[in-house]
């Protein structure tokens, strides 16, 4: 199936949730906000949110950082 992961066209299995989605980019669950279809999504929900065909995708990670 097709979707949108940052602004770039990717494929994945059916039955794909967000959560597997980053454990299989290696993406630290812990260290990033996921906007799904326009809506930032709870963190409870990705283990629960299927990807679906044409779904837009956009993974924000947090940096550190800043001028003093």
């Amino acid at each position: 199936m097709n979707f949108i992961l940052n602004g770039k066209a990717q494929q994945i299995n059916d039955s794909t949730t967000i959560w597997d989605l980053l454990s299989e980019k290696s993406i630290n669950h812990n260290t990033v906000v996921v906007e799904h279809n326009g809506k930032i999504l709870e963190h409870t929900q990705w283990q629960k949110t299927l990807i679906n065909q044409g779904d837009n995708l956009e993974v924000l990670k947090f940096v550190g950082g800043g001028s003093q």
